[in-house]
């Protein structure tokens, strides 16, 4: 229930900020200003009488660190690792200088400053003195500094990393408002039921994206200086579905946007009615609906919205927000849960896609493409243990009803071969343990980079099934990085190179009789479900809260009827002309 009032005029300023709308809906509350990463840093000023406040906030962060650096040392100091204990002990030995327990205490008294902001400061000199030094060992030094600094100011974003429960206030009235939010915060929100999100940065398609539509709660990202020009406590608008963040709105204001709410839980309430009916154009052909997941337990949301099975099991959230790797058994439940919780209908899991903006086991991109580098299979392929080991645990849960491994981001002839071998190897083994398995799992290929869609020929013959992963291809078919605000304008699902490349992809599965899905973004857009479907498309796959939109497009399509436009939309080269036609395809 809403609780918000605006404020008294002349007390706050209304404004209006416009970024990228990632997630449809509206949503009213109040700001919660998050912190997202330990290596971020604001400044502002303090009050005189907060001095000795932000002071004691800084000595308890030296002590979380203190005292989180000497269980360290006692736990390597007796342990086949006892060679680490002096490494931990230089720490704790510089986290006692007078530069980090002193100095930064000055300049918060000095400056009237926060206590990251006066850290930041302090490392700031410590480093420039260490590039006069001309020492090389004393000089390397530096990196030891510069990793006591970032331990207290995770510790210092610790306390805004908790989500502050304030006793007037409920989560779900919370708008969180950060710079940026990892893939892995994102997740962690699952636990606390804001109402919405916005960033200062991300693009439309980043993965952080895609999770906050899992979430179903609008969001908006690319807003540059919300972070900056937002304060805690501030009551906001979202509008999601168009990119609109009002910031202190009036009482009219307040009011229109109240109305379109509940217009909007209306219209959601409608579409609720299609859950059970099946999903076939006019003239009779069924499609198939399936969701895209992140973990066991959005099985719930899937069940509820009526899909016909799960498209696409994003495996790699079963390895984020850890330090350590699931083990097999792990995986083999979680796996086994998702498959037993969809009782006999088809459940796709994609092998672990990891890199580019996702990162596990406190691991850090060490490339400037991460998008680019050693990510998705290549990743696996690259790191064999872990990879069998999801295999093995994918296996073993494949008996408990119909499993299916899609393999992401193949390029090359070589990659799927060695995939094959890994996926026969990992049976060989089971079968030698009497282990037992369905032997019949189909191996599907992701369809994601342009080598891919127009080499498919090379890789068809030895898959059981493909799925066109729309976010990356548009993403390497444009040489757009999707995670870039700075280019996000550029990217285009509508693009004739886009366009000519999904379209030919289906066209050759269909040619080879091979199951062919869309399980990118594009999917569960409900202004596309009809080109989609002029190209032949009959699987799709989405987040769940899309698919009941989709089936009442798709209910109302007849496909002959809209043969003739979507031929038009493939010769239209200019971008006004396919807009006008693809509003007609809706129309």
């Amino acid at each position: 229930m809403a609780t918000d009032t605006p404020a008294p005029a002349g007390h706050n300023v209304c404004f209006t900020m416009h970024g990228i709308g990632v997630s449809n809906g509206i949503a009213i509350g109040h700001t919660h200003l998050f912190l997202g990463m330990s290596t971020e840093v604001d400044h502002y000023d303090i009050a005189h009488y907060d001095i000795g406040r932000e002071q004691r906030r800084y000595d308890r962060a030296i002590k979380e660190v203190r005292d989180e650096l000497k269980e360290l040392a006692d736990s390597v100091r007796h342990s086949a690792s006892s060679e680490l204990a002096p490494f931990v002990n230089v720490h704790l030995m510089l986290l006692e200088d007078s530069a980090f327990s002193e100095a930064p205490r000055d300049i918060i008294r000095e400056q009237r400053c926060n206590a990251e902001w006066a850290l930041r400061t302090q490392l700031d000199e410590l480093t420039a003195q260490f590039d006069d030094i001309e020492d090389e060992y004393l000089r390397e030094r530096e990196a030891d500094v510069r990793q006591v600094a970032e331990r207290v100011l995770g510790a210092l974003a610790g306390s805004k990393r908790r989500i502050a429960i304030k006793p007037t206030r409920q989560d779900s009235d919370m708008i969180l408002v950060a710079r940026d939010l990892s893939p892995a915060d994102v997740i962690l929100f699952r636990e606390h039921p804001f109402a919405a999100f916005v960033t200062d940065m991300g693009g439309a398609t980043s993965h952080t994206a895609i999770i906050a539509r899992s979430l179903a709660i609008p969001a908006i990202v690319a807003l540059h200086h919300s972070r900056t020009m937002i304060r805690e406590d501030e009551l906001v608008i979202v509008d999601g579905t168009q990119g609109v963040l009002i910031v202190n709105p009036d009482r009219a204001v307040l009011a229109e946007y109240r109305l379109k709410q509940n217009e909007a839980r209306l219209e959601k309430d409608k579409l609720k009615r299609l859950k059970t009916a099946p999903a076939a154009t006019l003239d009779g052909t069924a499609i198939q609906l399936y969701a895209n997941i992140e973990l066991p337990s959005d099985v719930e949301a899937v069940r509820a919205s009526g899909a016909s099975g799960i498209g696409l099991f994003r495996s790699e959230f079963l390895f984020m927000n850890r330090r350590d790797l699931p083990d097999e058994d792990e995986q083999f439940e979680a796996y086994r849960e998702v498959i037993e919780g969809m009782k006999g209908r088809p459940v796709t899991i994609r092998t672990l896609d990891i890199g580019a903006d996702k990162v596990i086991g406190g691991q850090e991109h060490t490339t400037e493409n991460p998008a680019l580098g050693l990510r998705a299979i290549r990743y696996c392929l690259a790191e064999p243990q872990i990879f069998n080991t999801q295999l093995r645990a994918i296996l073993r849960a494949s008996r408990h009803g119909k499993a299916m491994i899609l393999i992401p981001m193949l390029s090359s002839y070589l990659e799927l071969n060695q995939t094959l071998a890994a996926v026969a190897r990992a049976k060989e083994e089971l079968k030698d343990e009497g282990v037992k398995f369905d032997e019949f799992v189909p191996v599907g290929g992701m369809v994601e980079i342009p080598a891919a869609a127009i080499a498919l020929p090379m890789f068809i013959r030895k898959l059981d099934f493909l799925s066109i992963g729309t976010n990356d291809l548009i993403q390497y078919t444009l040489a757009i990085d999707r995670a870039d605000d700075a280019v996000a304008h550029l990217y285009d699902p509508l693009h004739p190179a886009v366009l000519s490349l999904i379209s030919a992809v289906i066209r050759t599965a269909l040619q080879h009789e091979k199951p062919v899905a869309v399980c990118g973004e594009m999917a569960g857009d409900v202004k596309l479900t009809r080109l989609l479907l002029g190209f032949g498309l009959r699987n799709f796959s989405m987040h769940p809260t899309s698919i009941l939109a989709v089936k009442q497009r798709v209910l109302a399509t007849s496909l002959p009827d809209i043969a003739p436009i979507v031929a038009r939309v493939m010769k239209a080269d200019e971008p006004d002309k396919l807009v006008a036609l693809l509003d007609k395809l809706n129309a």
